[in-house]
């Protein structure tokens, strides 16, 4: 059986280069594809703060080219391979040579839509330099948003034939920028239009993306629904909706090498289901480092993330001070973002010392520790295309505590009080009270039925998210449209 060759464009993978959720698929889903047998390749900016000598990077070509509305930009292209997958940078001091990667404490890069135009030109051009002739072109979020457009626009022999499917990981995020980028990307103006790029007056490159595509795929089937409607399509709801068809919502896996509780390096005690009684060393260890009172039986909450408002920081807020000062409870808060919530999470263990725990920042080890350690985990999103810390807090025996939308309505099951069943605690208003009543809920269920505590700690261990699923349903897809 014929496999797809792929050439996977992200703006950012893990390890190398980390923001957010998308880093983590950009280095799993490759190396899931890989595992089944396609042929991989990923394409990356190579950002200043990429650890050159820790990933061993060898340069592939010293100096290549593409061709710009109205100029020549050259640049290196350098090599590193991990878990089997060959990722390509693409080294532009002009454009990554900085302290961020999309943006600094005081905003966003102003060139932000330069940068990413030359991106997606340099990603295709270095599958050309490779000789790469791909089946797919796999785009992710509107970072890579023009390449859609330039195989479907452009006569390019070597492209002949390949397809694009564009992931889109959040809407929120959809690449507005001044019309002035349109010489410089490439961008025929007869294209500028309300079906295609045009924006307000404004290029979307997300909306282009979406609209030259193949294929349109979101990170779970819940979110592939939300974003076809008005409240949740971020303005694209309609054009999504045009391309119904088009669109399909594949759930994220996660890696479950790296976030395996019987393997982990960075937790003081393995444990697997069949030893879930040693998760409390763990949670001993996790209250020692943050200095809460050591304790196995107390009822401990955690949170890992971006401090924004998408994930529901604002009803965290009400809710955590308002457990604490209710609840036999403890909370510990690892993350940063927006200043509000760095000064009042960074302040909630003076406030309520031994009680609550917090890490402004982010610690790969830290998260580890508190996913091991940890009886619930919240996530109380506005809303959240797919989500991974719910996957990883089940693969801990760590119950989740969610809004019931996209990805963590499609991955955590309601407990049932009648049964026992069920692998964590969810509710739908966008409202602090709701977020109180729920942890109240977890709360209540710890100290009052052990017995279910302990069953859904076993119900939710016993979940595969792993990315071979998602991976197959890929290959199907990458399948359903090209000649492989």
């Amino acid at each position: 059986m014929n496999m797809p060759k792929v050439l996977f464009v992200s703006s950012e993978i893990a390890p190398y280069a980390k923001t957010g959720g998308l880093a983590d698929v950009g280095s799993s889903l490759p190396k899931a594809l890989k595992s089944a047998g396609a042929d991989v390749i990923s394409v990356m900016p190579l950002y200043s703060s990429v650890n050159r000598e820790k990933f061993n990077l060898t340069q592939v070509f010293q100096s290549a080219c593409v061709h710009m509305g109205n100029c020549e930009e050259w640049y290196s292209v350098y090599k590193a391979s991990l878990s089997g997958v060959d990722t390509y940078f693409i080294e532009f001091s002009k454009y990554f040579d900085r302290s961020g990667i999309y943006h600094t404490k005081a905003g966003e890069y102003a060139d932000n839509a330069y940068r990413f135009a030359f991106f997606c030109r340099a990603a295709m051009q270095t599958a050309k330099d490779l000789k790469f002739k791909p089946d797919i072109i796999h785009c992710n979020d509107w970072q890579t948003g023009l390449i859609p457009y330039y195989i479907r626009k452009e006569e390019d022999f070597f492209f002949n034939g390949s397809k694009t499917v564009i992931t889109i990981h959040n809407i929120g995020y959809q690449g507005i920028f001044g019309a002035d980028v349109l010489e410089y990307a490439r961008i025929d103006i007869a294209d500028f239009h309300a079906e295609s790029f045009e924006s307000f007056g404004g290029v979307n490159f997300l909306k282009g993306g979406i609209a030259y595509a193949d294929k349109i795929t979101t990170v779970s089937p819940s979110y592939a629904q939300e974003i076809q409607g008005e409240t949740g399509g971020g303005g694209l709801h309609k054009l999504l909706s045009y391309r119904k068809y088009d669109l399909e919502g594949i759930l994220n896996g996660i890696d479950t090498e790296e976030w395996n509780p019987a393997a982990d390096s960075y937790i003081p005690r393995n444990f697997t289901a069949e030893t879930i009684h040693l998760k409390k060393d763990n949670k001993l260890a996790l209250q020692k480092r943050f200095m809460l009172t050591p304790d196995e039986n107390v009822a401990l909450f955690g949170f890992v993330g971006r401090f924004a408002e998408q994930k529901g920081l604002n009803l965290m807020r009400y809710a955590v001070e308002k457990a604490l000062d209710t609840m036999v409870c403890q909370f510990i808060i690892i993350g940063s973002g927006e200043t509000e919530y760095e000064r009042y999470f960074g302040e909630l263990p003076a406030k309520y010392p031994s009680r609550a725990g917090s890490y402004i920042g982010y610690s790969e080890e830290a998260a580890h520790l508190l996913e091991a350690g940890a009886d619930f985990f919240v996530m109380p999103s506005l809303y959240e295309p797919c989500g991974l810390n719910q996957m990883y807090s089940l693969a801990y025996g760590t119950l989740p505590v969610v809004r019931a939308t996209g990805g963590l309505d499609d991955t955590v099951k309601n407990y049932n009080e009648q049964t026992g069943g069920g692998t964590g605690f969810k509710f739908n208003l966008i409202d602090g009270e709701a977020l109180y009543n729920t942890i109240g809920w977890a709360v209540s269920t710890y100290y009052d039925r052990p017995a279910h505590i302990k069953q859904m700690r076993l119900s939710a261990m016993k979940e595969n998210f792993g990315w071979e699923k998602s991976a197959a349903r890929y290959i199907e897809l990458y399948k359903s449209i090209t000649a492989v």
